[in-house]
């Protein structure tokens, strides 16, 4: 039988998921799993860099899997438009 976290997490799947890294970068994407480290596989993504010299449309990286020790911020927009934090699901 799953744990909670684990039925909380499957309830993100194909949900978009807004990942910041530790460099500033925010990887906007389609939340398709997580590996035994946490590490945050998303498809259909987006890269952003943020500052006066960036693109501020970013750029189409695809698939993109997210080392968990890089994370700083996880954020998943629920069906009422509001953010949530991924440490409330695990």
């Amino acid at each position: 039988m799953p744990s909670s976290a684990v039925h909380r997490l499957d309830g993100l799947l194909c949900q978009n998921l807004r990942v910041t890294v530790k460099d500033g970068r925010i990887f906007i994407g389609s939340f398709a799993g997580t590996d035994q480290p946490l590490n945050i596989l998303l498809l259909n993504a987006d890269e952003f860099r943020l500052g006066p010299d960036e693109d501020p449309d970013g750029r189409y990286v695809g698939q993109v899997l997210i080392p968990w020790k890089l994370v700083v911020k996880v954020e998943a927009q629920n069906s009422s438009a509001t953010h949530i934090a991924l440490s409330d699901y695990i």
